[in-house]
């Protein structure tokens, strides 16, 4: 089995699937910036790319010897924990970062990223599990990143909604 995965596919996908999310996002709250964009397409093409498919490879390995609903909601779990406030927070943190507002990046963004997981747990529970349960593994990251551009519309205006 191999251990690490960062494949052509995943770097294309990212790229495209988190910068459109972002630009949806940007375009509403009349944000928009070409750094911005670029940004995010690094970002989704080269962290995101990398750590989102190896966590969802990881989260196979652990549940393996797991079975029934013991299994449905270690996986569902496990996906919710990765996708935590300090996961809002960069993303939050990148945005700010490639829009030019660096002394945004502050206690406060941590705050909203907080509200932002707190309210979205219901959805997120829903979604995860149907990514991490109902998805082959080679798709997985797809479904997610399609799931993250709409969550990055979301976090992009949770900031109006949770200041």
């Amino acid at each position: 089995m191999k251990l690490l995965q960062y494949t052509k596919q995943n770097i294309i996908r990212g790229a495209l699937i988190y910068s459109a999310g972002d630009t949806i996002a940007a375009l509403l709250l009349n944000e928009f910036s070409i750094y911005r964009l670029l940004g995010m397409i690094l970002v989704g093409a080269t962290i995101y790319a990398f750590e989102i498919p190896n966590y969802f490879a990881w989260i196979d390995r652990k549940t393996s010897n797991i079975n029934g609903i013991k299994k449905t909601l270690a996986k569902t779990g496990l996906a919710i924990a990765y996708f935590n406030p300090l996961w809002i927070f960069r993303h939050l943190a990148f945005i700010k970062l490639f829009s030019g507002n660096y002394e945004q990046i502050n206690s406060n963004l941590m705050i909203i990223a907080l509200w932002s997981f707190l309210a979205n747990i219901p959805i997120s529970f829903i979604a995860n599990y149907i990514i991490q349960n109902k998805i082959r593994l080679d798709w997985r990251f797809m479904a997610s990143a399609i799931f993250s551009a709409l969550m990055a519309i979301y976090y992009a205006l949770s900031e109006t909604i949770f200041q």
